[in-house]
């Protein structure tokens, strides 16, 4: 693995990530034992991850003090500069080698308030309570557009502000729209990694 600094303005972050070749060689030969196996996208820092993290270091009040939860965290960067300025965060992932590498930059970054998980949306445990919601490019099956929505309602009505990152997606839009009741803030950025420039969107949901 590699590991990363990224350089916030009012925090720094150390990341652990896994190197892309090994990860796609580990993928192909289980491939070849299970064709069903999902490929490891949660081993690529995405863009909505960077304008998330970038989002939070700028807009800190947002998790200032709260009780944060990541879902489909993949690598955690939102967590871990989350872990600057919230009281506890939870980083989660249904995957448990992306749980095992955001584990090691805890550790790492020598953080005592992060905790992390194996969990999936579609069976989160009732007693799961969060204060704000992090959800990074999360949206980008539609199969699974209606349970999304369900979890994402579910948190609102309990309370919490969900913060949602997400790249410009056509087949992505009638689920953000239907989501804008809920907006009350929305913030666009233009994130340049080694692919090109990608436009993010990221939107504030919360109860009126």
């Amino acid at each position: 693995m590699q590991q990363v600094t990224l350089n916030y303005q009012h925090t720094n972050v150390h990341l652990w990530l896994p190197d892309a070749e090994q990860v796609k060689a580990a993928y192909y030969e289980s491939k070849s034992r299970d064709a069903g196996i999902a490929f490891p996208h949660w081993s690529k820092l995405w863009p909505s991850a960077l304008a998330m993290a970038s989002f939070l270091d700028k807009h800190a009040h947002y998790i200032q003090d709260k009780q944060v939860v990541e879902l489909a965290a993949g690598l955690g960067l939102p967590s871990l500069v989350a872990a600057a300025y919230a009281k506890q965060v939870h980083s989660s992932d249904y995957l448990p080698e992306a749980v095992d590498v955001i584990k090691q930059s805890v550790q790492l970054n020598h953080l005592t308030n992060m905790t992390c998980e194996v969990l999936d949306w579609n069976h989160l445990p009732a007693a799961l309570r969060a204060d704000v919601v992090l959800l990074s490019d999360i949206n980008y099956e539609p199969e699974a557009f209606e349970q999304l929505y369900k979890v994402i309602a579910a948190f609102i009505h309990s309370g919490a502000i969900i913060l949602l990152s997400t790249p410009q997606r056509l087949m992505a839009r009638p689920f953000i729209e239907r989501l804008l009741p809920w907006c009350t803030y929305q913030e666009e950025a233009i994130i340049e990694t080694a692919e090109g420039q990608t436009f993010i969107s990221t939107l504030v949901l919360q109860s009126g």
